[in-house]
């Protein structure tokens, strides 16, 4: 299987120009230890996924992309599909979970997105069937190789901010961000140790990695974690880089995921969302490898009320 290199990530650094949020890395004082947050929860669609979608849509056939684009997700990837949609003039159809955040649908058809609803493991079937009959093009949120290599440019500015870099924390659910992230780091800065972190709830992922196989966890299980946008695992593509690339899977409970969102609020003054947060939620556990260590915060599309809780119950 053909995994993603460096020059693919340099190559969508460059289509995204214009259009995703060169982020800094922010150093945080009030954290233990060395550590820097990477603060994609800023970008226009409020998460790292407008990297992907903007880099497999800019690479799609012109042609293709005017007969409109749909893709399957529960929130933050159906968002940044139907922004750069509308960057472009295109339709954009996006298939989500029943139960998937209301905060994240609405930010769709805010964008212009018409959604469809079904059961949680109906999405990506639905997604193909629709895509076949409506002659639309589908734009998977993870299991694509210039989705993949849009993500790597978290990874690429890192590398550009910290090049002594340690420690790269990346929150995996589908694969996508972890896979870019440790491609580049990996060739930019070799000896900095790129590790992803689950909840414990959804850890299909670490489970995978240490059976050498892909071991799929139902819905019924992965749906019991807050981190909404980590429930799916990997394709086959996604963890054939992680198996190559990354240095390891760690995992953080619910309520450290919880504690972290506040802290992130309180401490750092960014809104994260759960998923967003399980990267941070490692490092204040004690749970990454230590030293200088950047931690992506991957998204903070929240809802209000969980965030208000969270906050509350940090002060």
């Amino acid at each position: 299987m053909e995994l993603i290199t460096d020059a693919d990530a340099a190559a969508a650094e460059a289509r995204l120009a214009g259009l995703a949020l060169r982020t800094a890395s922010v150093p945080c004082e009030w954290a233990p230890g060395e550590l820097w947050l990477k603060p994609e929860n800023l970008q226009p669609v409020g998460a790292f996924k407008i990297r992907g979608a903007g880099n497999a849509l800019a690479r799609l056939d012109p042609q293709l992309r005017s007969a409109g684009v749909i893709t399957h997700s529960s929130g933050n990837h159906g968002q940044a599909l139907a922004y750069a949609a509308r960057s472009y003039g295109v339709a954009c159809t996006v298939v989500v979970p029943e139960g998937a955040p209301r905060v994240k649908v609405a930010a769709m058809h805010g964008f212009g997105a018409e959604t469809v609803t079904v059961a949680g493991d109906r999405r990506a079937e639905t997604a193909r069937e629709l895509a076949g009959k409506h002659g639309l093009t589908l734009v998977p949120p993870f299991d694509h190789r210039d989705v993949i290599a849009g993500q790597a440019t978290v990874g690429t500015e890192i590398a550009a901010d910290l090049p002594g870099v340690e420690t790269v924390l990346v929150p995996v659910g589908g694969g996508g961000l972890a896979a870019g992230v440790a491609t580049a780091i990996g060739a930019r800065c070799p000896r900095a140790r790129v590790v992803g972190v689950e909840p414990e709830l959804a850890a299909d992922a670490k489970q995978s990695l240490q059976r050498g196989r892909l071991t799929p966890w139902p819905d019924e299980l992965t749906r019991r974690t807050m981190a909404d946008g980590v429930r799916v695992g990997p394709s086959q593509l996604t963890f054939a880089h992680l198996k190559a690339r990354l240095d390891g899977i760690v995992t953080v409970g619910e309520e450290e995921i919880f504690a972290a969102v506040g802290a992130l609020a309180r401490r750092a003054h960014l809104v994260a969302e759960p998923s967003g947060a399980v990267a941070a939620a490692a490092h204040l556990a004690g749970r990454g490898p230590g030293g200088r260590t950047v931690a992506v915060v991957s998204g903070g599309n929240v809802d209000a009320d969980l965030l208000a809780r969270a906050v509350t119950a940090a002060g």
